[in-house]
Parts: C-alpha cells; sequence; structure tokens
C-alpha cells in the first residue's frame, strides 16, 4: 500500500492512498482532517449498520446516506444513465487517475468549498480499476435539515426562496462554475432558506460567464415543470422569473 500527503496541486491535508487487492488496483484520494485513513470500506454501504438508500428521484440511485467517522455524510456510487447503462451499469473506460470522476468532482468541490462556496463538504473518493475499465465513489457530508427545490416549491409555492436561488447560481457562474446537471433535486434549501447545490460529477470551469449560464438556468426550469406537473405552471413562471432577475443583478453586480 502507498501513502501520501497530496502535493500535486491538492489541499495540504488532502492524502492518497493507492494499493492492488484480489478485484484490481484502487486509488483513494480523503481529507485527512475528517478521516484518520481510507480503504475500499469506506466505499462499501454494507460497513455501514444504518446506511438508508437516498430517494433516487433526482438521479439515478446509487446513494446512500451513512454515518461513520466523519459524521453524517453521503455515499455516490458512479452510475451510468441513457443508452450507455445499457453497455455498462457502472463501469467507464479508463484514461488514467486524475481523469476518474470521482477524483474530479472531490478536486472540484474541494475548491469550491475553499472558497466558501455552499457546496457539500467533500470527505473521499475513490476509483477501482481493472484492466481498461474502472468503478468509482465518493463519499460527502450530508448536509442537514434540507429539502429540495422540488420539495420547497410543492409546499410554499411562490414563497419560496427563488430570488436566494438566483443570487446564489450567480456567485457560482461569475467564478466560471457550470453544473452540467442543474435539475430541481441538486439544489437543496435549508430552514434559515440557506441555498446548496449538490452532485457536481462532470462539472467544469469556464473562462468567463456566458450562453450557457442562460442554459443551466433553462435545464433548471424544464426539471422543475417536469417534476411538479401538477403545479400550476404560472407559479413556476413567476418564481423562475424572480430567480433569473436576482441572477442578472448578481452576475452584473
Amino acid at each position: 500500500m502507498e501513502s501520501r500527503a497530496a502535493d500535486d496541486g491538492m489541499m495540504p491535508r488532502t492524502a492518497v492512498e493507492r494499493f492492488r487487492d484480489g478485484r484490481g488496483e484502487v486509488g483513494i484520494v480523503f481529507d485527512a482532517a475528517h478521516l484518520r485513513q481510507a480503504d475500499w470500506a469506506l466505499f462499501d454501504p454494507a460497513a455501514y449498520p444504518a446506511a438508508e438508500p437516498v430517494d433516487g428521484a433526482g438521479g439515478r440511485g446509487g446513494a446512500w446516506y451513512v454515518e461513520g467517522e466523519a459524521g453524517p455524510a453521503v455515499l455516490k456510487r458512479y452510475r451510468r444513465g441513457g443508452w450507455m447503462a445499457a453497455l455498462s451499469e457502472d463501469a467507464y473506460l479508463w484514461l488514467g487517475e486524475e481523469s476518474a470522476r470521482s477524483w474530479k468532482e472531490f478536486a472540484l468541490l474541494r475548491d469550491m468549498h475553499g472558497d466558501g462556496l455552499p457546496v457539500p463538504v467533500p470527505l473521499a473518493a475513490a476509483w477501482r480499476r481493472s484492466g481498461w475499465r474502472y468503478r468509482a465513489c465518493l463519499l460527502t457530508q450530508r448536509i442537514p435539515a434540507v429539502e429540495s427545490l422540488v420539495a420547497a416549491v410543492r409546499r410554499r409555492g411562490i414563497d419560496a426562496p427563488w430570488a436566494a436561488i438566483g443570487a446564489t447560481l450567480a456567485r457560482f457562474h461569475h467564478r466560471g462554475l457550470h453544473h452540467a446537471d442543474l435539475n430541481a433535486h441538486n439544489v437543496l434549501l435549508g430552514r434559515d432558506d440557506s441555498v446548496h447545490v449538490i452532485d457536481w460529477d462532470k462539472g467544469r470551469i469556464e473562462q468567463a460567464p456566458g450562453d450557457w449560464c442562460a442554459r443551466v438556468l433553462e435545464r433548471l426550469e424544464r426539471s422543475l415543470r417536469k417534476r411538479l406537473g401538477d403545479i400550476d405552471a404560472s407559479v413556476i413562471a413567476a418564481g423562475m422569473a424572480r430567480l433569473r432577475e436576482a441572477h442578472a443583478r448578481e452576475l452584473h453586480a
């Protein structure tokens, strides 16, 4: 087993372990401030007696609420969607460690959290390689006492914190942070109307705000209309108008 503190662009408290077991090569990057060590059991839901599947309404399943050394957390196994899932449910083409989806999301979350943006704290990420394929997992801190934007709009309608959401999304966009799948389940709201953005798989950094910002908001609106088909469409239209106004104001402030 190889274990070291990361020095290739990662934060000082980030550590890396690499080893081989009976199922292939393994690499794990983790936050040494929250975890003393990391092995593959950290990413096995069966290792957590009280593991609870996350409602898959906003994704493809493969996620659990767990609690371990680092406290309440969310464990995610990366899974494919669309026609690619017919070829393999959870295996990806190996293009090198730095290209592993779990490591890329860990690094992006780490940097965003370090900049004070409201994202989950990344605890650990792993890949397991067998030949030309790999599988990946991510462990993040669970954000307490939150509900999805879907739940908030269903409960509060036009009184949901639309403007706060727009302003928060503008903070990300101002830094060029492009969420690849901003659906209404990836925006979480706290009891104090604090806004959190989760699931940054395949997220990327653009050179500057641009037309892509509007496309992200359009995707969010389509998701709301799809998930809330029983809600009066005028409520979503009015709410998104408030969201876009606050987004534009914050983005160009």
